[in-house]
């Protein structure tokens, strides 16, 4: 492994703030949920197209029946992660709704624990315990203000667990395929199945003003392609840890931009409760890592 041309965390503190503009960007795009997914997904689609079939189309012969299935149900999850995940935004505020999809590690276990008979630890118990009291002291400030808002965050929980989902099914289709392949069928097909759920609710795919395009397509480029590729590059020089918890730091690149944007105050119970998250998630995220449960040992190829 030779050594990189810059410190490894340049790209990764670079990939947080890429994924933090997720939400700004989506808030700032008048459209519905639906549409602005399906867009994201689109012009990732089409801006990875060239080198996939330049270079990777050869893979699709690793596929198998039960492969083509899995991706197709994961890039399903991955379609309904979006809509629920954007349309909290709706409802609720960017650091509520960014915080509550941090719980993704959680949700993880509970799977692997209940579906792989994973091995867990009294620790891990803890920390998970930890954070959901977090995330309750955020449900419960936010209720105290609007019933909306509470409504909100029970979509992002929803969205996370939905994402969870979309991680399981591919899991095991990736470890046969490269990163460009394997993204671009199950971005493929959660793409697909944005287009009939936004025909299907009857919502527009057009026009929109020229600003709303952009917003579109810097999706495409900044949370889900810049963000993820720089996470990617960094796996070959810095452990699966450090990017698991580099990106507990979302939530909080987020929340700064939101206040800077859209002007949006943190309450008590947003501060206090996030903090508890994060901490919760990091002794979490540490623990799972010397258990070796779902933690690569190599760096993910490209």
């Amino acid at each position: 492994m030779g050594k990189p041309t810059i410190h490894p965390y340049i790209p990764i503190a670079v990939g947080v703030i890429a994924v933090s503009l997720s939400a700004i960007f989506v808030k700032l795009a008048n459209a519905d949920a639906g549409v602005i997914a399906f867009y994201r997904m689109l012009f990732s689609v089409l801006i990875m197209a060239p080198l996939f079939f330049w270079k990777y189309t050869a893979e699709l012969k690793l596929l198998t029946k039960r492969d083509w299935v899995f991706s197709f149900v994961a890039g399903i999850f991955l379609a309904s992660h979006f809509i629920l995940w954007f349309e909290s935004l709706n409802y609720t505020s960017v650091a509520s709704s960014t915080v509550l999809v941090t719980l993704q590690p959680l949700f993880a276990f509970a799977g692997t624990y209940f579906f792989f008979k994973e091995r867990i630890s009294v620790k891990t118990i803890l920390s998970g315990l930890i954070a959901i009291s977090g995330a309750f002291l955020i449900s419960w400030g936010d209720f105290k203000i609007s019933g909306t808002a509470l409504y909100g965050n029970m979509l992002a929980l929803i969205a996370c667990a939905l994402v969870t989902a979309y991680l399981l099914f591919g899991q095991d289709v990736r470890k046969r395929l490269s990163l460009v392949t394997y993204t671009f069928v199950v971005y493929g097909v959660s793409t697909i199945t944005l287009f009939f759920y936004v025909v299907f609710k009857g919502e527009s795919f057009g026009p929109y003003a020229a600003n709303d395009w952009l917003w579109f397509l810097l999706l495409a480029i900044v949370p889900n392609l810049l963000g993820h590729t720089l996470f990617n590059w960094s796996l070959k020089y810095v452990s699966t840890n450090v990017i698991s918890i580099a990106i507990l730091f979302e939530p909080i690149g987020a929340a700064i931009l939101a206040f800077y944007v859209f002007n949006e105050y943190l309450i008590s119970t947003q501060v206090i409760g996030g903090l508890i998250v994060i901490v919760g998630i990091l002794l979490f995220v540490i623990d799972i890592k010397r258990l070796n449960i779902f933690f690569r040992k190599k760096p993910l190829d490209l």
